[in-house]
Formats: structure tokens, C-alpha cells, sequence
């Protein structure tokens, strides 16, 4: 027997906070070199150089910088998006005229995925704009663009409401849900192509594949994802970052700005560290998700 809706959402969210938690821990160091590459192109010559360059500079915490939002951001994000997730499909499902008990193919459950996203992205970008703040702060220091002594939390918060107020917060949301929408598309329509795959090929349910070919269906996913979003990603993260400066373009503006003086590849800084944090993060999270989840439908069926 099914669970009430109400149920099936509480189930999904803690499940998705849980996956969100896990795939903190696991691919963090590898965020904070990509948010970097991102915003101070000109100060690192790789991935390799600037993973080092962090460690040299504030030693291993530097790579755990913005450890707190971070955890909000995924923990926030994720527990949206499965509960959303859920919902989202069965609105697709209707839309395409099934029943309730019909499965979706994995281009509609792509869909739902996709149209949750917008919702995970109003509770996402205020985090990540703390986030990414303070994993720039050295920069920003150095640059003389921030103080010194303004590398925490609360300062990057205090900061933020004294010169823009609650909507400041905000600043990027348009990025984040342009960059979410055909981003989930592609890491929801990547994990149930790949969960299909597994599933066909061993003559298993899709339930039953597995721990590792849950965690590559995840990581593929999440490299379906960034070889997409990565350019979007880059221009929300100059405009979260350097509109601490009081330099506050537009997503288009500053796009074309990018294109006109670092050109197109530009875009695609921080690609290497992300596509390495990929596989492991997201393959922590779906299997974090996708056990927890099961977990708990087990013990509400007993």
C-alpha cells in the first residue's frame, strides 16, 4: 500500500537531506576550487594549482570553507528537490494521461525533475551566495575588493543585509533558475537512464541494481548536469560573488562581458575539479537517498 502523500513528502525530504549531507562531505573541496576557478580565473593556472594554492594559503580548512551554508545549501536544496520530485511526477503523469499507478519512462521523470528544480532554487541561491562569498574570501582579501576579519558567516550575512537588505539575498536567483531547469532535466533523466541500463542488463527492478551501479548512475547524473549548466554556473557565480563589490550586472551583461574580454572557454573554468567531485558526491547522494528512502517506506509498511 501506497503512503499518504503527506507521508511519501516527509519520507522524501529527510531522505533528501540525508543524500544532501553526504554529498557535502564527499565533494566540498572540490566545490571551492570550481567557485574560485570560477571567479578569479586570472589567479590560478589549473585545478592542480589551485588545490595546492588553497592548502599553501589557509591549509586543509581552506578547502572546507563555507562548510555551514554548504551544508544548508545541500541539505535545503536536495531535501526540496526529492519531495518536489515526487509531486512534480505526478503532475507529469497526469499531464501525459496515466493513471496513478503507471510508471513514468525516463524522459517524463527528466521533466519532473526539471520542474522541481524551481522550486529548490528560491531556498538554494540565498545559501549559495553565502556560500560562495566565503569560499572567495581569500581572494577577495588579497584583491582588496573586502576587509580582513570578514571571513565568516555572519559577517557575509550582516554584510548583506545592511547593503541590500532580505532581497540580496537573492542576487543570482534568475542564473539559479536558468541553470537548474535544463541542469535537472539532465541529472534526473542521466541517473534513470543509467538506473534503466543497469536494470536491463543484469534483468533486475531498478530498485534492486545495487550499491555501486547506484552510485555511477548518480555520478553520471551529476556529469550530465555540469557539462551543461558549468557556462550558466560561472556567470551566477560572478554575479554572487563580485556583487559584494557593489558591481551588480545583470545575467546577461555579465555573461557577454565574460565572452567579450576572457572569451567562451571562460565559461568553463572550474570544470575539471567539478567533473572530479562528480562521481563521488552524487554518487554519495543518490545512494544516501535512495537507501534512507527505502529504509523508511520499509518501516512505514511494517
Amino acid at each position: 500500500m501506497a503512503p499518504h502523500p503527506v507521508v511519501q513528502a516527509i519520507i522524501d525530504l529527510s531522505a533528501g537531506a540525508l543524500g544532501g549531507t553526504a554529498c557535502v562531505f564527499s565533494g566540498l573541496p572540490f566545490d571551492t576550487a570550481k567557485v574560485k576557478m570560477q571567479t578569479f580565473p586570472t589567479m590560478y593556472r589549473g585545478f592542480l594549482h589551485c588545490f595546492v594554492s588553497i592548502y599553501r594559503q589557509v591549509g586543509l580548512r581552506g578547502l572546507y570553507q563555507g562548510t555551514t551554508p554548504a551544508l544548508l545549501t545541500n541539505i535545503a536544496e536536495n531535501s526540496v528537490i526529492f519531495m518536489s520530485y515526487g509531486f512534480c511526477q505526478s503532475v507529469v503523469g497526469r499531464v501525459c494521461g496515466l493513471d496513478g499507478e503507471a510508471a513514468l519512462s525516463d524522459v517524463q521523470k527528466a521533466c519532473a525533475g526539471s520542474l522541481a528544480s524551481i522550486f529548490s532554487s528560491v531556498v538554494d541561491c540565498p545559501t549559495e551566495l553565502v556560500k560562495c562569498r566565503l569560499q572567495t574570501m581569500h581572494e577577495m582579501e588579497a584583491t582588496g575588493k573586502v576587509a580582513k576579519g570578514q571571513n565568516t558567516m555572519w559577517s557575509v550575512v550582516r554584510t548583506v543585509m545592511q547593503n541590500n537588505g532580505p532581497l540580496g539575498f537573492y542576487q543570482g536567483l534568475t542564473a539559479t533558475i536558468v541553470r537548474e531547469v535544463p541542469g535537472y532535466f539532465c541529472f534526473f533523466g542521466g541517473y534513470e537512464l543509467s538506473r534503466t541500463t543497469f536494470a536491463r542488463s543484469m534483468g533486475r527492478d531498478k530498485e534492486d541494481i545495487g550499491v555501486v551501479p547506484v552510485m555511477f548512475s548518480g555520478g553520471f547524473g551529476g556529469a550530465c548536469l555540469w557539462l551543461v549548466v558549468n557556462p550558466i554556473d560561472c556567470v551566477k557565480s560572478r554575479i554572487q560573488v563580485h556583487s559584494l563589490t557593489g558591481r551588480q550586472q545583470g545575467l546577461v551583461k555579465t555573461f557577454m562581458g565574460i565572452v567579450r574580454t576572457e572569451g567562451f572557454a571562460a565559461l568553463y573554468s572550474g570544470l575539471t575539479p567539478t567533473m572530479i567531485r562528480t562521481f563521488p558526491a552524487n554518487g554519495a547522494l543518490f545512494l544516501t537517498y535512495e537507501l534512507s528512502r527505502k529504509l523508511m517506506m520499509q518501516q512505514f509498511d511494517s
